[in-house]
């Protein structure tokens, strides 16, 4: 049996003042159990999230790290300077990292979303510096409507897995999460139907069953992210391939949240 995880991405919201509140508020649903649960604050609220999860089940994750170990690399942010905050878990290559939205910015251009950057590569370089610190990674993947349309998207899921993940070993693959989030479903209060999520997270499933073995697959947990919120989070959570979620905008209210940590068990 796999144990659910819902990870709660907070993006660029909350401010170090405003964290151990979110934190405390979830803090109680949490210890109900039925879930792994892990918030995920910018960079900056990571300490006073930190503070307010310490003695109880609520996890801290990063929403990035760089893969090298110090240096000359300014405003990046490696593993061990997480490590020692207690941060557990790490969101690796969200969409957002890779410059693809789900609703066109203004104002982003080609060359402002360079500055993006993230690549099946990177994913990869910082997916293997994460396990050498023991930090459980949350691989993201996921198409844009576009490439939908376009029939692409078991293609790019296969891609994404296969070039993210290369180099790892089958034990290695058992520890991770993949979190499948259609790019068009991001932000858009649009949201994947609960049997398509299914299929798709089962076909995350199946590739790393053909890259790693049946065993790895049968082990590895399956997000589905994407506008899941408290009135379609237990339709998504009670599908097979679905083993949590990684919520983005109704995370940011803990009534809310805590709605969705209930729908998981």
């Amino acid at each position: 049996m796999r144990t659910p995880i819902i990870a709660g991405n907070w993006k660029m919201n909350k401010r170090p003042s405003e964290a151990g509140e979110l934190v405390s508020g979830i803090a109680e649903t949490a210890a109900e159990g039925g879930a792994e649960v892990v918030v995920c604050p910018p960079s900056v609220s990571i300490a006073a999230a930190a503070q307010a999860a310490e003695g109880t089940r609520v996890r801290v994750g990063a929403q990035d790290l760089f893969w090298k170990e110090s240096g000359a690399y300014t405003g990046q942010i490696a593993p061990g300077m997480l490590t020692d905050l207690g941060v557990t878990h790490v969101l690796i290559g969200h969409s957002e990292r890779r410059g693809r939205f789900g609703v066109p910015e203004e104002g982003f251009t080609p060359e402002v979303l360079s500055l993006f950057g993230e690549t099946d590569a990177t994913v990869n370089l910082k997916l293997h510096a994460a396990l050498k610190h023991g930090l459980t990674p949350i691989v993201c993947c996921g198409e844009t409507l576009a490439e939908r349309r376009a029939g692409e998207l078991e293609r790019v899921i296969a891609t994404q897995i296969e070039r993210g993940l290369a180099g790892l070993t089958a034990e290695q693959v058992r520890s991770l999460v993949v979190a499948y989030e259609p790019v068009w479903a991001i932000g858009t209060g649009e949201t994947c139907p609960a049997e398509e999520a299914d299929r798709v997270c089962g076909l995350v499933r199946a590739e790393v069953g053909r890259l790693y073995g049946e065993e790895a697959a049968e082990w590895l947990r399956v997000q589905y992210g994407g506008s899941v919120k408290p009135d379609n989070a237990a339709d998504l959570l009670a599908r097979p391939n679905i083993d949590g979620a990684l919520v983005g905008g109704a995370c940011l209210k803990a009534s809310d949240f805590n709605a969705i940590l209930r729908a998981a068990r």
